[in-house]
């Protein structure tokens, strides 16, 4: 049987995961354009429909790289450091504490990433669906503007905005991180199994410099973006409705409760609403996890085996 490798020093995770979340959000920004639009209370076309669909790229680049790298740094460290105490107390059920391991890791990663996320999602999502001058500068001067010229709330005023909707992105995030990282972990498990069995990858690679990082043999970049694809697409099924919740927290004109929005959406439109763009949001992360995971699986291969990248 394969063991699992370690996870990777601070170092790797911090580098590896900047570039997974600047290469997964510039990819895909169109897509997730689209899918706010369709989320939106004003409806697809009265958000700009196909118009500017880069709209808020700008905050989307600051906050891509720090969110990730605080995400992966987070999730691996508390790895390093649940795993050998849950596997020592689980040693009758390893495959369970495994799979508790990368939900409590995830989760807290999510957590430090929404930091960083929840600010550029808010002043990005605004852009996208063409309020304030439809760019990210303008949304976020408005935001500033806003609470300085009143001369109500200040500081804090300004801090409440741009949080606005923290709560049901974590309460979105980590139900979507507890399914996509344990799933896409028990993937990558079985293609080391798999590797050790056959002697090979699952798309024929038979080379080890690459793939004996960390100890334990590590599946390949592609191999990880199938895996990410596949859990990814999954949790995104799963997670649409607060997706959709989180989306017209941000999006509305005045502060209202998650309830408040719930209610109304029932009362008005019934269930459907909540599925709005779950064909996009499916596609945008299937093809987001591939690109995210699969590029920062390449990335601790290369840095691991002190490749050049």
């Amino acid at each position: 049987m394969a063991t699992e490798p370690q996870p990777p020093p601070f170092r790797t995770a911090l580098v590896a995961g900047a570039l997974a979340g600047t290469t997964v959000d510039l990819s895909l920004f169109p897509l997730d354009t689209l899918k706010t639009r369709l989320q939106s209370s004003e409806g697809f076309f009265a958000s700009g429909g196909f118009r500017g669909i880069y709209r808020g790229v700008g905050s989307a680049v600051v906050g891509s790289a720090p969110g990730a790298a605080f995400f992966f740094c987070t999730y691996e460290a508390t790895k390093s450091y649940l795993g050998p105490l849950l596997r020592d107390t689980n040693t009758s059920n390893k495959g369970g504490a495994a799979a508790l391991e990368h939900m409590l890791a995830a989760s807290l990663g999510e957590i430090a990433a929404c930091a960083v996320r929840v600010p550029t999602e808010v002043v990005k999502q605004r852009a996208q669906a063409g309020r304030h001058g439809g760019s990210s500068l303008h949304s976020l001067l408005h935001i500033l503007r806003g609470y300085n010229d009143a001369g109500a709330g200040g500081f804090r005023g300004v801090w409440s905005e741009l949080y606005r909707g923290w709560g049901i992105t974590v309460m979105r995030e980590v139900p979507f991180t507890v399914l996509q990282f344990p799933l896409w972990e028990a993937l990558k498990a079985w293609g080391r199994e798999r590797k050790v069995r056959t002697g090979r990858g699952l798309f024929g690679d038979t080379s080890s410099a690459r793939s004996g990082v960390h100890g334990g043999g590590e599946v390949s970049a592609a191999e990880s973006a199938l895996y990410g694809s596949l859990a990814g697409g999954f949790a995104a099924a799963v997670t649409t409705p607060l997706d959709v919740l989180k989306t017209r927290v941000m999006l509305s004109t005045q502060r209202e409760s998650m309830a408040s929005i719930v209610r109304t959406t029932l009362a008005e439109n019934g269930i459907r609403p909540f599925f709005a763009g779950i064909g996009p949001r499916v596609m945008w992360i299937s093809a987001g996890g591939a690109i995210f995971l699969g590029s920062y699986q390449w990335a601790v291969n290369a840095l691991e085996s002190k490749a050049v990248i």
